[in-house]
Formats: structure tokens, C-alpha cells, sequence
């Protein structure tokens, strides 16, 4: 989610918009987040309003996340046996991503709501294959509350807050009838 593709991808402010929401939910939760940007240097930095000043983010220029730098921060988690993927372009880093880590026995969960490309019918035919293909989809919203399952969940009310107000519709009601 970087400066230049800010005037160019499909509802652009609305993905990031959920996406800071997740990130903002990981860190209450302790769930590890992994950045990556795809060609920095003309592409620009990750967006401010992301909220993703304190990690680092992984420079690459393959579209999968799945570098040498990540795969070593995965191992130093444990190697995780679940991904919760957000980001874009849903047809390029988000799928060659999903690919690498479903081959590698990952569950691969894709916040539809968080993910975009330029044109919508990128976007939608990736996460109709991506579906095919063994990833799920789920939306913001949907993710929070799995993640904390109970209201009696001790950071319930943290992730509560952060769905005070739903997440903004980024085009997906023309996908679902699809589905």
C-alpha cells in the first residue's frame, strides 16, 4: 500500500483504511505482522495513514511476499500454519503470495475488504481463483471477531472499538452474487 499506487487502485482509501484496522487488531492482539513493499524506490514508501511506521518493511521486486527476508521472519515465528493477508494487488503480490504459502501447507486467509487492485475486474477474478485455489475469503470485520471468538475475550473490548463503525463498502456486492 504505497504512494504511487494511491491515485490508481480501485477504492484505494477504503483498503487502507480496513487494512490499518487489522494492523491496529494484531498489535492488541500480539499477532505478529510482516510488511512488505514492492520496489520502494519508485514506487514509494507505504502509506502513513497505514499505521505501519514501527515495522520494517521488507524491500522486493518478486511479486510474492515470500523473500529470503520474510521466510526467515517466519521461521523465527515458529514457521505460523495460518496467514492473514491483506494488501495489494490482489492479482499480483496477493496471489503469487497466497500460492507460495498454500504450497508451503499455510492456510491462507484473504481480507477481501482489504485487498484491491487498479481494475476491479482484476481484483475480483483474483479472489474468485484464489477461492478455487484453497484460500478463504473473509472480510475486516469477520477477522476481528474470529480472532477474539468471546466478548469475554480480555482485549474483546480493544477490538470492539475498532468496529464502532463498519467497514466501508469497497465493491464486492457485484463479486458475492458471483460467487
Amino acid at each position: 500500500m504505497q504512494e504511487k499506487f494511491r491515485p490508481n487502485i480501485f477504492q484505494f482509501t477504503n483498503i487502507v483504511s480496513n487494512a490499518a484496522r487489522l494492523l491496529q487488531a494484531s498489535r492488541i492482539l500480539g499477532i505478529p505482522a510482516i510488511l512488505t513493499e514492492q520496489y520502494p524506490k519508485g514506487l514509494g514508501p507505504t502509506v502513513p495513514e497505514l499505521g505501519a511506521s514501527d515495522l520494517t518493511a521488507h524491500s522486493k521486486t518478486s511479486f510474492t511476499m515470500i523473500i529470503e527476508e520474510v521466510e526467515k521472519e517466519l521461521q523465527a515465528l515458529g514457521s505460523p500454519k495460518q496467514a492473514i493477508l491483506c494488501g495489494i494487488e490482489a492479482h499480483a503480490c496477493i496471489a503469487c503470495t497466497t500460492y507460495d504459502l498454500l504450497e508451503k501447507g499455510v492456510e491462507v486467509h484473504i481480507v477481501a475488504d482489504a485487498v484491491s487492485s487498479r481494475s476491479q475486474t482484476d481484483r475480483l477474478f483474483a479472489l474468485s481463483r484464489l477461492k478455487q485455489s484453497g484460500a478463504y475469503l473473509t472480510t475486516t470485520e469477520a477477522v476481528l471477531l474470529q480472532l477474539v471468538q468471546d466478548a469475554r475475550h480480555p482485549n474483546f473490548k480493544e477490538i470492539q472499538k475498532l468496529l464502532a463503525h463498519p467497514s466501508p463498502d469497497t465493491g464486492l456486492l457485484a463479486f458475492f452474487s458471483a460467487l
